[in-house]
């Protein structure tokens, strides 16, 4: 092990997950392992709901693709995790092996479909804006080759994003133990681990905040001050609370990732703290996800009645393979 001093290019690192509380460790696989069924199912239904409508709006397209995220975003850290906790003994050091590469890798693909959801979440404010402030032209502005393609950019943009910081993390150099007080490969773990101690070296952190958080949060605030604006002007009280109630589901979730993301990552180095950090990742990981596609189930009329169609396909075919 090398002293604090002096920096390593390491062959790998040591996740220490909970190890410190071995007690508590088949009670959280458990409670993770049933929140983690859940969560892949509540996405997958969704997955299956937007796939069964014919003619699918814009709004459902959207949804689609955020539950596609999400499945994969919950796979990239909570089935490994799972493992880890799973296992009997404890590797060298207290905690379980990850290559350097495999660290990179997951570290990258947690932030590009983190990102790719910040620049969704955008396109679904766009559309919310088209739909209540421009219902004439919407059906012709907002169809489904524009909604293609906005997908396609909020992944690549995601992606591009990710790459860059993720080249820019793993070329710092890394100090004394290579535990990671963490779960996974999370940007806050790495750069604690890390022992340059300039501000220079939290930039690509900064200008990924500013280009996945910042500028997607100026256009949703954007588009909800002109529906805003556009909600004052209606004289019906009925169709001013209509036309707000197909938003305010878009509303929560953009919250709850914002919140999370802009809590757990816009904040000096100096303020990291590996453990509260850790427990927060939790929430994070685990339960946001599960809490979006209840979000949408109960708030969103249309893919509501899709659920019910696809539940109801599910009972007849499991009835009639009873009584074959």
């Amino acid at each position: 092990m090398d002293s604090p001093g002096n920096a390593t290019a390491p062959c790998g690192f040591l996740l220490q997950g909970f190890s410190e509380f071995p007690r508590l460790r088949p009670a959280l696989f458990l409670l993770l392992l049933t929140v983690h069924l859940a969560t892949l199912s509540g996405n997958l239904l969704i997955l299956a709901a937007v796939a069964s409508v014919p003619s699918r709006p814009p709004m459902l397209l959207f949804l689609g693709q955020l539950s596609a995220i999400e499945l994969c975003y919950t796979l990239v850290v909570v089935p490994r995790f799972l493992a880890d906790l799973a296992a009997p003994g404890l590797g060298r050091g207290k905690g379980r092996p990850i290559s350097f590469l495999g660290c990179a890798v997951q570290m990258q693909m947690f932030v590009a479909l983190g990102g790719a959801e910040c620049f969704l979440l955008a396109a679904m404010a766009y559309d919310r804006y088209m739909a209540i402030c421009h219902p004439l032209h919407y059906m012709a502005m907002v169809t489904p080759g524009l909604c293609a393609r906005l997908g396609l950019a909020c992944c690549l943009g995601g992606l591009a994003v990710s790459v860059g910081l993720t080249v820019s993390v793993f070329h710092l150099p890394f100090c004394g133990p290579r535990l990671l007080v963490h779960f996974f490969c999370d940007i806050t773990a790495l750069l604690h681990l890390a022992c340059t101690r300039s501000y220079a070296d939290e930039l690509p952190l900064l200008g990924t905040c500013l280009v996945l958080l910042l500028l997607p949060s100026v256009l949703i605030l954007a588009s909800y001050g002109a529906i805003a604006a556009a909600l004052r002007r209606l004289r019906s009280p009925g169709g001013r609370r209509k036309a707000a109630s197909t938003c305010t589901s878009h509303l929560a979730v953009t919250f709850l990732h914002y919140g999370c993301a802009t809590f757990m990552y816009v904040r000096p180095k100096a303020s990291y703290s590996p453990q509260r950090d850790r427990t927060l990742a939790l929430v994070y990981t685990n339960v946001t996800p599960l809490l979006y596609p209840l979000i949408y189930s109960l708030r969103n009329r249309e893919i509501t009645d899709a659920i019910r169609r696809v539940l109801g396909r599910w009972r007849l075919g499991r009835a009639l393979g009873q009584g074959v």
